[in-house]
Order: C-alpha cells, then structure tokens, then sequence
C-alpha cells in the first residue's frame, strides 16, 4: 500500500473533518491508503513543550512522515488570509527535506476552512501552495468538470477544497464541501498510483 499524508492544523474541528473526507477519498482508490496526521499548536511560551502525542485525535506529524509519504494532502484554517501559524511553523522545519529533495515530484494538494465565505480561501490556499513549490511537488487541484465547483453556495475552489464554518465556527460541512474533500483525495491518490506506476 502506498500512503498519502494528510497533514492538518484545526482549532474548532471544521479543518479536521475535512482532513477525514479527503483521507476517505485516498481510501477509496485501490492500493491507497492514507496516513492522519496533525500538527500542535504554536505556544506564546517560547520554551513550552507539548506532549509528543496530543491526548485525542491523530499523533502530530513529523518531517519523516513526509519523507516516508508517496503524495501529501494539507490543511489548515485561515488567518487574515493566510495560512494558520501552526502549519507555517511544521513547514520551516522542512530544510532538510528541502536540500535533499525528498518531497519533490511528490503530487499535494490543500484544503481550508473560513469564519466567513470571502475571508481568504483562495489566498489561504494560495499560501499553502507556496513552500510545496518550493520543495518541487506537483500540485493537484480541482477541475470544473467537477460539478460541485458550480453547483456549491457555500465553499470549494479550483485551488482546492474549503469550507464556510460561519462566525462561530458551528456550521457544519455541506454535501457539497464534503463532496470536494473526497475528490481532492481521490485526485491526489490517482495521480499517486499513476506516477508510481509509471516510475
């Protein structure tokens, strides 16, 4: 089996259950399987220390699970437009990873989620994209034969999968955005397997 990382940062939730549609959509391609993973919280405490395991959800990711990874999907929350700084701080640590080109050619893909519908998807997404160019990976998107794109009112983008979590955060993922979740991961799986394949 091959493996895609799903690496996410989540405050409220929203970002970590789109991490489980896309893991599922991974799942769902024969010869795939996804790999869970968060990222701990940034601390205004320049010495604290979290524990290795978080006491719920998936172990925080390590640069080895990239290393170890055959494609990568990633997400995160949106800050004033922006990536969330836990996940910016989980990428500086990819140096290494960087000079040895352990990540380039690998397929990736990102996903996001908003406290408002024009509060930065497509930028967040955008950000996110940034430093995978760097590290030489090929990013996947969405394609507007995917008829959620048009049919949505609420998130989903040609950049990659998002989601309206409303002001408070409390609105749940509409079929739709569930829907894009599972192609992002679909995609990223497929086009894995392929380049596998063909390597």
């Amino acid at each position: 089996m091959s493996e895609v990382l799903v690496v996410y940062y989540s405050r409220y939730g929203a970002t970590a259950e789109m991490a489980r549609h896309v893991a599922r959509g991974v799942e769902s391609v024969d010869g795939m399987e996804a790999r869970l993973r968060t990222v701990p919280p940034v601390s205004a405490t320049c010495e604290a220390v979290d524990d290795d395991i978080p006491a719920e959800g998936p172990p925080y990711a390590s640069t080895a699970d990239l290393v170890q990874c055959a494609g990568l999907a990633l997400g995160s929350p949106t800050r004033f437009g922006n990536m969330a700084a836990p996940m910016k701080y989980f990428l500086d640590q990819t140096g290494s990873q960087w000079l040895s080109g352990a990540l380039a050619g690998k397929p990736a893909g990102v996903f996001t989620s908003t406290g408002t519908l024009h509060g930065g998807q497509e930028s967040t997404l955008l950000s996110m994209m940034i430093p995978l160019l760097h590290h030489g990976m090929l990013l996947v998107g969405i394609p507007y034969t995917e008829s959620a794109l048009t049919d949505t009112r609420t998130g989903g983008t040609p950049y990659g999968p998002s989601h309206l979590a409303g002001p408070k955060g409390d609105l749940p993922l509409s079929e739709d955005e569930r829907g894009l979740c599972h192609v992002l991961g679909r995609r990223i799986a497929e086009i894995t397997r392929a380049l596998e394949r063909r390597g």
